[in-house]
């Protein structure tokens, strides 16, 4: 840039020349400015009181400043001299510094704390796991108002429970925990849990239940009747000799899957033989006929 400026200059003052290559006219100017080369003799290097087609540090860096924008460097030294910029380049510079200063500053700024959710178990029982339910829950919790004081609310939440949710399944409510001064409100988090049934027993997709046979039932056939969790009835056949430890699986009669609509795991019959407790002579005797014994 300062090769450059020298050039405009040197077209539009030709004059300038004489400054830069006499050191003696240099050292005045560099020393007592402009008015300075005006005491001593022109000899050709401008006329009149204000330099007339002489060299001007002022107006050349203005009018560089109307070519390019602003100056890269000033003239003169003390109160008119080397080291002073004209008003455009100044004002500019400041702006380009300030905006500089505020554009590396980094603002931080600390978000509201998020507290650990609220957790609460949600009681379920295996009928409502089967066909899905929906549930109202009544919450109380406290709330911050407009003026940061705290205040206790109640609120009703609508809980659709799915079919086939499994126990652990959790269920959440952003933001309708309780509430602290400068903190965001908590999640609510319902956990379901799975209550015991009198009748059946869950693994997994799969549904346990056990049945009772008579040793009569057992050897000849029948047929198990088992009630379902939707309120159905299943009329299972058993045609196999059933021994101690013997089970059925009946497909598709089990949990829904939740994750796959429209399929279900299987239900297993766990058959438990029930022995008499006494015997005639006579029923001992066929028993040993007909089992050959």
């Amino acid at each position: 840039p300062s090769y450059l400026f020298l050039n405009v200059l040197c077209l539009l003052f030709p004059s300038f020349l004489q400054v830069l290559s006499d050191p003696q006219k240099r050292a005045i100017y560099d020393q007592y400015g402009e008015e300075g080369l005006n005491e001593i003799p022109p000899s050709g290097f401008g006329n009149g009181p204000n330099g007339a087609n002489g060299f001007n540090s002022r107006n050349a860096e203005d009018i560089f400043a109307e070519f390019f924008g602003s100056s890269p460097f000033g003239f003169g030294g003390g109160p008119t001299g080397v080291g002073r910029s004209s008003s455009r380049f100044q004002s500019e510079s400041v702006a380009t510094a300030t905006n500089g200063m505020f554009d590396g500053r980094t603002t931080t700024t600390t978000a509201p704390r998020k507290p650990p959710p609220v957790e609460s178990k949600l009681s379920c029982t295996l009928e409502e796991l089967y066909s899905g339910s929906t549930r109202k829950m009544k919450i109380s919790r406290t709330v911050v108002d407009s003026h940061g004081r705290q205040a206790q609310e109640t609120e009703i939440l609508t809980i659709d429970v799915k079919p086939g949710w499994k126990k652990g399944t959790k269920i959440t409510f952003p933001d309708k925990g309780n509430e602290q001064p400068n903190q965001q409100p908590a999640d609510l988090i319902f956990m379901i849990d799975e209550k015991p049934h009198n009748v059946y027993k869950r693994d997994g997709n799969d549904l346990m239940i056990h049945h009772r046979v008579t040793m009569a039932e057992a050897l000849g056939g029948t047929t198990a009747s088992i009630d379902t969790l939707d309120g159905r009835t299943l009329s299972v056949p058993v045609t196999d000799i059933v021994s101690p430890g013997y089970e059925l699986v009946v497909a598709r009669e089990g949990m829904p899957i939740a994750k796959e609509p429209g399929n279900r795991g299987d239900l297993i019959i766990k058959f438990e033989v029930k022995f008499p407790t006494k015997l005639t002579m006579e029923q001992r005797a066929g028993l040993k006929c007909f089992l050959g014994g």
